[in-house]
This record gives C-alpha cells, sequence and structure tokens, in this order.
C-alpha cells in the first residue's frame, strides 16, 4: 500500500522536475552563447513536503488524495527563478510559452499589479506532457509545475516579509507592514532604473 500524499507518482515527480530544470538550464546557457549574459542568477526547485500538501489541502477543505495533491493544488513540484533584471523574467516567460510540450494553465504578474502589501512577483502554472503515466493513467501524462520568477530585489524582500509574516510574535507589526511596504516600492523603482541602466547600456554594444 502507499501511502504517499501523491500515490504512485511520488517517484515521477523529481524526474518531471529535473527535466524541466534542465530546460531552464540549457535556455541559459543558450542566451549566454549568444549575448554573452545569462538571463537569471539563480534558480531553486523542491517537491512540495508531504506533510505541507497535506496540511494546504485541509485547509482549502478538501481530500487528502493524490488526485487532489497533483490535479487540485498545482504546486506539487515548484521552481523559483532569480533574475537581474525586470526583462529577464518576461524573457523566460516567453521561453516557456513556446515550448511545444506545455501549455500555460495560469499565470498572474505581481510585478506591474503588485499586491496590496508590495509584494512583486511572476508566478506561472505550465501543465506539461511527460512520458510517465499521470494520477488518471494517462501516458504520455500531464503534471503541473509551479514557476515563480523575481529580480534580486524582489527575492530579498520577500524573504523578509515572509520571515515577518510566520513569526508568532512581533512588536510594532503595523509600523513594520508599512516600512516593508515603503521598501518594497522603493526596490521597485530600483529595479525600473536599474533596468534603464542595463538597456542603455546594452544599446551601446
Amino acid at each position: 500500500m502507499n501511502d504517499s500524499i501523491y500515490g504512485n507518482q511520488k517517484e515521477i515527480l523529481p524526474k518531471v522536475m529535473d527535466q524541466m530544470v534542465a530546460r531552464i538550464e540549457e535556455y541559459n546557457r543558450q542566451k549566454i552563447e549568444e549575448t554573452g549574459h545569462p538571463v537569471y542568477e539563480h534558480l531553486s526547485s523542491r517537491i512540495k513536503a508531504e506533510d505541507s500538501m497535506r496540511e494546504k489541502c485541509r485547509r482549502k477543505g478538501v481530500e487528502e488524495t493524490a488526485e487532489e495533491a497533483l490535479r487540485g493544488m498545482k504546486d506539487a513540484i515548484g521552481i523559483r527563478i532569480i533574475t537581474g533584471f525586470i526583462d529577464d523574467i518576461y524573457d523566460i516567460c516567453d521561453f516557456f510559452r513556446q515550448l511545444p510540450d506545455c501549455r500555460v494553465f495560469k499565470e498572474k504578474d505581481y510585478i506591474y499589479n503588485a499586491k496590496p502589501n508590495g509584494y512583486r512577483s511572476y508566478h506561472m502554472i505550465l501543465e506539461t506532457s511527460q512520458p510517465y503515466q499521470d494520477i488518471t493513467g494517462h501516458n504520455p501524462g500531464s503534471y503541473y509545475v509551479e514557476i515563480q520568477l523575481r529580480t534580486i530585489a524582489m527575492d530579498c524582500w520577500a524573504s523578509l516579509e515572509h520571515e515577518m509574516k510566520y513569526k508568532r510574535s512581533i512588536s510594532n507589526q503595523k509600523m513594520l507592514v508599512g516600512e516593508l511596504k515603503r521598501c518594497a516600492d522603493e526596490l521597485a523603482s530600483c529595479d525600473l532604473t536599474m533596468q534603464t541602466i542595463r538597456d542603455l547600456i546594452r544599446s551601446d554594444e
């Protein structure tokens, strides 16, 4: 009996994740060869921990089944890509849209439509066809991959906001929330200025 929240697909998820990461890394190598510049600074990937997935199912009010974990939640596989500049984010998004065996299931642009607290990032959920059986029994199977793309500045801010959000008790929370929002706006302005400077530098190449 398989007690994993991911059922028989538990061993397949890392293969799907690694295949997607390899494609992103290859795209980065191609960009370096073509332009002399990487399209991202670094990336990380993970399979959502089973206890975290079970907790999310409970929070969403759904059964703790492989069907819900893999088809309902859509974030069992997660990849975070950190770029130096805003335009690189949209470059990578275009790369994903052109992959023949992927489709963009959902996307949210929190860069130009920031959340009220100042959070900025670009979120995509990709549905990818893979040569493995999926939870519905199809082979090739369909798997979802959650992609988060941020600049270095956005990622630094998000890490700090996450630390504050999950601290059990904190003094002057209202003041810190306001300071974080102000900081997010300043970082966004810096991102735009840095993008403009890079564009001017490269216009002379």
